[in-house]
């Protein structure tokens, strides 16, 4: 899927420079990042935009970008303002970029019409909007009238169908212009395509986080793929249970058993689960631990990690793989004690890159682990979104992807 939607679609990089000078450009980013006392705190997202920023203002075009940021439901809330990503936006750019604080309407649309060549303007929280998650037609018609060309550089998004994603490249197109991937969505397409469709072997993927429930389809859809399969996190309970082994405290979907017995059978040997896991009685820190076999959890214990003898098998199996995809930890990972086992595997996925495997990384907790173990810059590609690249492992058509102008 991911080849076909790479392919089949046009992209920014499609478009000759001196065809966009002058051109008023709609660019749905993606800025949703976290803010503390009004400032930017981590600002990844904001700096894997700048390519496609620069490429447009380099080219004389005129650049609106829209962005959402944490969930408003759908009503102005200052804490949630894209004010504090206009100014840092600003500072790597080094330009000023202008802030409209109203997502839509008459002031968005005295500011671009005041625009020259090469300005930026960013506009207010789209989701400030209740139209722009109900996928608004009205709401998606007013922004495509703002500009000629659209540019979804938002991957973190594109598995959303709403008014500033989908909508507004439909409108667009309807209108006459076209609605084209920008350098980074255009870059998250082809690592998950290259690591999906002709991945290098050994082909091995890791998979944690708390529910199987969330991962289902991606599990099926890289079972028949990968030539391993690592789970971690507390989505392991499940299986275990399925295995009839006790998990104590630990979370469990219960309703998912007889479905991860079901996976355990369809995989054989291809779905690796842990041997043994750190468990403590509180999910605190400073909890006292304690390092158990799989078959050893007692009534009480809480697994928050995979164990020593788990680590070492997960990475031996990674030292031989050639193409590597990571998305969710490997135990409760907020805590700093219980995060070990996912800042090794960090650790191991950079090394086999190191050696020259390709790893791709989902966005989120795996992503934060990487920071966490100083190894970014050793990783092939570290995907901005969570949720997207969830989907798109699983084979799943993104809205964001699927609305744009066909090659």
């Amino acid at each position: 899927m991911a080849d076909s939607a790479r392919s089949a679609k046009k992209r920014l990089s499609d478009l000759e420079p001196a065809s966009l000078a002058g051109r008023t450009v709609l660019v749905r980013a993606d800025f949703n990042v976290p803010l503390e006392d009004g400032e930017v705190v981590d600002d990844q997202r904001i700096r894997a935009s700048l390519p496609t920023v620069r490429l447009l203002t380099e080219a004389g075009a005129r650049v609106v970008l829209l962005s959402h940021l944490g969930r408003p439901k759908g009503k102005p809330n200052p804490a949630m303002s894209l004010a504090p990503v206009a100014r840092r936006l600003g500072a790597l750019l080094d330009t000023e970029v202008h802030f409209v604080p109203e997502p839509s309407g008459p002031p968005a649309a005295e500011a671009i019409g005041a625009m020259t060549d090469g300005d930026v303007i960013l506009l207010e929280n789209t989701r400030f909007l209740a139209g722009d998650a109900a996928n608004d037609r009205e709401l998606a018609e007013a922004w495509a009238g703002l500009g000629d060309l659209f540019v979804n550089d938002a991957f973190g998004a594109a598995h959303r169908a709403h008014a500033s994603t989908s909508g507004l490249a439909e409108a667009v197109v309807r209108r006459g212009g076209e609605a084209v991937a920008g350098l980074l969505l255009e870059e998250e397409l082809r690592y998950l395509a290259d690591a999906l469709d002709e991945p290098k072997r050994p082909f091995v993927a890791v998979l944690g986080g708390a529910k199987i429930s969330g991962k289902i389809d991606v599990i099926s859809a890289l079972l028949p793929k990968v030539d391993r399969l690592l789970i971690g996190g507390a989505m392991a309970n499940t299986f275990f249970r399925a295995q009839g082994l006790e998990t104590g405290a630990s979370l469990v979907e219960e309703d998912r058993i007889e479905l991860a017995d079901e996976l355990m059978n369809q995989a054989a040997d291809k779905l690796v689960l842990p041997l043994d896991c750190v468990v403590a009685a509180e999910i605190e820190e400073g909890a006292a631990t304690r390092t158990v076999s799989r078959t050893a959890i007692g009534e009480r214990d809480r697994v928050i990690d995979i164990g020593p003898e788990t680590r070492a098998l997960f990475i031996d199996v990674l030292k031989g793989a050639r193409t590597i995809v990571w998305n969710g930890p490997m135990g409760v990972f907020e805590i700093d004690a219980f995060a070990e086992g996912t800042i090794e595997i960090a650790r191991a996925v950079a090394e086999a890159c190191d050696r020259g495997a390709l790893g791709v990384i989902g966005g989120g907790d795996s992503g934060a682990a990487a920071e966490r173990a100083g190894v970014v810059d050793r990783i092939s590609h570290i995907s901005t979104g969570g949720g997207a690249s969830l989907d798109l492992l699983a084979g799943a058509e993104l809205p964001g992807v699927a609305s744009l102008t066909d090659a």
